[in-house]
């Protein structure tokens, strides 16, 4: 079967030409999503190459759960600077020139910029009963001062099933309903656009019969618009209706800010700091 993105498994080259028109073809169908813009793509790239990343991903040592909480377990990432040749060079080819016009032009959103930091992003890994609770991203990139506005997922996992869980899950902005979700299947791509509200996540948690972990690769792009004076906000999860989901402070701080003055704000963020520690 012939792939939907022509990235060379060999070279890791893509034809910029051919990438800029795949971009805009599917542009309309991405950029009419609500509520907000996004894309679902199976056998996105070359089967082999995906085997290859997965390979050198089982080989990692596997380490302890990052960020643990009620709204986030058992999950880990690994930066592919510290990871083997072939897949820190997939890493390098998607953040090419070639792979951010086909970006560009399938979500509208021109001047990506590829984050070599890789803050957040890598190949991300969650074990049996791990999950990641509906959430809004951080937005804004420290280092370089920019704007978080896209996010590209690939998934890692051969022969996955629904209820195996893991589901990425899209949902309003209001969590009044889950829009779309889709399961984290060997070879699909799911993008979309981020913003302060944009709720998605994997909350169903992983569930798979012979205990293999939920793999994926993820990046995250940004353009140079961050304006001086806007708050930048961490990552703020919301509960799902009906759900056993926690709480979070994030978003009660984001309640406060909008209605204090920046003083008060301030301070309350202070002391819920200091009592979750």
């Amino acid at each position: 079967m012939t792939a939907f993105f022509p990235l060379d498994p060999e070279t890791l080259t893509i034809p910029q030409q051919e990438a800029k028109e795949i971009g805009t073809s599917v542009a309309a169908e991405y950029q009419s999503k609500s509520p907000y813009h996004y894309g679902c793509i199976d056998n996105f790239l070359p089967s082999g190459i995906l085997e290859r990343v997965r390979e050198e991903a089982l080989a990692q040592e596997v380490k302890a759960a990052e960020n643990a909480s009620d709204n986030e377990k058992l999950k880990t990432s690994y930066n592919p600077d510290r990871l083997p040749p072939y897949t820190k060079a997939v890493f390098h080819a998607l953040n090419s020139r070639p792979m951010i016009q086909f970006l560009e032009n399938m979500s509208g959103i021109k001047g990506l910029i590829p984050d070599p930091y890789y803050m957040g992003g890598g190949i991300h890994r969650t074990n049996t009963t791990g999950f990641l609770g509906i959430h809004a991203d951080f937005n804004h990139h420290r280092i370089m001062n920019l704007e978080r506005r896209l996010n590209l997922l690939i998934y890692l996992n051969p022969d996955w099933k629904e209820e195996y869980g893991g589901s990425f899950e899209i949902w309003t902005n209001d969590m009044s309903e889950k829009v779309a979700g889709f399961a984290p299947i060997m070879n699909r791509m799911c993008c979309f656009s981020t913003g302060d509200d944009t709720m998605h996540g994997n909350p169903e948690p992983v569930n798979h019969p012979n205990g293999e972990p939920r793999l994926s690769i993820a990046l995250y792009y940004y353009t140079a618009t961050w304006e001086e004076g806007r708050t930048s906000q961490s990552t703020v999860f919301k509960q799902r209706p009906g759900s056993s989901d926690a709480k979070d402070h994030e978003a009660t701080l984001r309640v406060v800010r909008d209605l204090v003055p920046p003083l008060v704000y301030r301070k309350t963020r202070g002391l819920l700091n200091r009592l979750r520690k």
